[in-house]
């Protein structure tokens, strides 16, 4: 019981992380996907605004990485990757929204999977309470005899 108290514990918190991961990614991504983020990528025409361009860019980098930094609380080195790349210098953000998608597809399927273990165990769990039953009348009837 202890075991799998702690096991549901564990899950309970997997499962509020990634929860917050994927809403920290949804943010970052709805950041990166705005119509005023999409024309400062798009935008490499030299023009007298282009100091505004890159202090916007800067600014749109920015908040996209502070997002994924406040739903980030456990050590995950995908999740570093994807803050490095914001971090960086690079223009491109094609790597970063692929990581991004990869991201997310990865962790829809570590939560099939733990769905799965869960499910498992709470089937288990469930059979050994039903032998336990008819052990103990088992044992009641022949303390009877």
């Amino acid at each position: 019981d202890k075991n799998c108290a702690t096991k549901k514990q564990e899950w309970e918190e997997r499962s509020r992380i990634r929860a917050e991961e994927l809403l920290a990614l949804a943010d970052t991504i709805k950041i990166l996907n705005d119509d005023d983020a999409l024309d400062l990528f798009k935008k490499t025409l030299p023009s007298p605004s282009l100091m505004q361009l890159k202090v916007a860019s800067a600014s749109v980098r920015q908040r996209a990485l502070a997002t994924l930094r406040a739903g980030r609380h456990a050590a995950d080195p995908r999740m570093d990757m994807v803050m490095l790349a914001l971090a960086g210098k690079g223009k491109s953000f094609d790597k970063v929204l692929a990581m991004i998608d990869d991201m997310v597809t990865l962790l829809g399927k570590e939560q099939g999977d733990d769905d799965s273990k869960k499910a498992y165990c709470e089937s288990a769990l469930d059979k050994a309470e039903d032998e336990k039953k008819v052990l103990e009348q088992s044992i009641a009837e022949d303390e009877k005899k």
